[in-house]
């Protein structure tokens, strides 16, 4: 009879996916007034690499 071998999944982390532009985006602060804008923005964080986005409503 064969023998026959596990094979171990690659290791993702969490860091390498947010270099390919999947990042976890949560929000951090809404409702808050941009003076440059305007406008009224969101705050956007990446929960795995700390990057921040602004989004304008």
């Amino acid at each position: 009879m064969a023998v026959i071998l596990p094979f171990k999944k690659p290791k993702t982390t969490a860091k390498g996916l947010c270099q390919h532009g999947f990042h976890r985006w949560r929000m951090v602060q809404e409702k808050q007034f941009d003076v440059k804008q305007g406008k009224l923005v969101t705050l956007w964080q990446c929960e795995r690499c700390a990057e921040q986005k602004v989004k304008a409503l």
